[in-house]
């Protein structure tokens, strides 16, 4: 495991605006600008605006450095949006709105944005995931019961979603992915195993019959029945229970409250992006830098839209 980057080595590497500019621009185009419209490389820098602006050669079209990125539209300097970078993918279990806002120095309602477009820029980045081999799953459920409400899982106020651990040939956790579902049933898990698992992976559940749907994404099915044992003995579950708990205790820890059923999925996947790269500290704020500058464009609105999956 990699140590982690200190706030004064990120001050000294990220601490200017021309630094931060370079950066972006590094990760955007690795190799030499490349216009957006016709793909040339040839290219002018246009001075005087408030951001660097390319102009193509070749069809003339002009482009800023956050454009098409998760920073276009800003008003905030990069300094701040890279420093937000750093504390959100260093936070080992999460960082609520109001903390960063404390941080930043800027309005909760600039803070809630900026988290709410990396959290984004971690959940694209984990789509493109998917678990193999061995893999432990578990149903489990954000939220609670409200007053008045129903109780159990009929609950209005819970979100459904599967636990996926897969496990190195030693039995240790390699990746996790935690998907919010409409439901736990048969038409649900199958859709869900189609995206997430690997054709051929090994699949192990705690019986519920709705995880018997694994079969049609061609994997193999291996229910264990429960039967009221507790978590601590049931070892065939370890993995899966163990980054269920460290969830629990991340968002109770974190967060006093968040929309359950809008923004459930994003952080789900904020979680699951920093377990994953758990063993990459150093590198995994310029990794979600990566992920922010190639995510695309996210105007406030489409952040604010529900995510509602059920």
């Amino acid at each position: 495991m990699s140590p982690a980057v200190s706030v004064l080595q990120e001050a000294q590497q990220y601490g200017s605006e021309s630094r931060c500019e370079a950066a972006l621009e590094r990760a955007r185009w690795p190799e030499g600008f490349r216009c957006p419209c016709c793909g040339t490389s040839a290219h002018c820098v246009l001075r005087g605006a408030n951001r660097k602006m390319f102009q193509c050669n070749a069809c003339r079209h002009q482009t800023s450095l956050i454009a098409g990125t998760i920073f276009q539209g800003t008003k905030l300097g990069l300094t701040i949006w890279f420093l937000a970078i750093y504390l959100i993918s260093q936070a080992k279990t999460g960082l609520s709105a109001l903390a960063l806002k404390r941080h930043l120095g800027v309005s909760y309602p600039t803070a809630w944005l900026i988290h709410h477009k990396l959290m984004h820029a971690m959940a694209a980045r984990e789509e493109r995931s998917v678990l193999s081999g061995q893999v432990q799953v578990d149903d489990a459920y954000l939220g609670g019961e409200r007053s008045g409400g129903k109780a159990g899982r009929g609950s209005e106020n819970k979100v459904p979603f599967v636990a996926a651990v897969s496990l190195s040939d030693e039995g240790h956790p390699l990746r996790v992915k935690l998907s919010p579902v409409p439901g736990f049933t048969l038409k649900a898990i199958a859709v869900w195993a189609s995206t997430n698992l690997a054709v051929g992976s090994t699949v192990c559940s705690d019986g519920l019959a709705c995880f018997s749907a694994v079969t049609e994404a061609g994997c193999v099915h291996q229910p264990t029945v429960v039967a009221g044992r507790k978590p601590k003995e049931l070892p065939e579950f370890q993995w899966v229970n163990t980054v269920l708990g460290n969830l629990k205790t991340s968002l109770t820890g974190s967060y006093h409250a968040f929309a359950f059923r809008k923004y459930a999925a994003r952080y789900l996947a904020a979680f699951a992006y920093r377990f994953n790269r758990r063993f990459d500290l150093r590198t995994l704020h310029e990794r979600l830098l990566l992920a922010a500058a190639r995510c695309g464009a996210q105007p406030e609105g489409t952040i604010r839209m529900a995510e509602v999956h059920c």
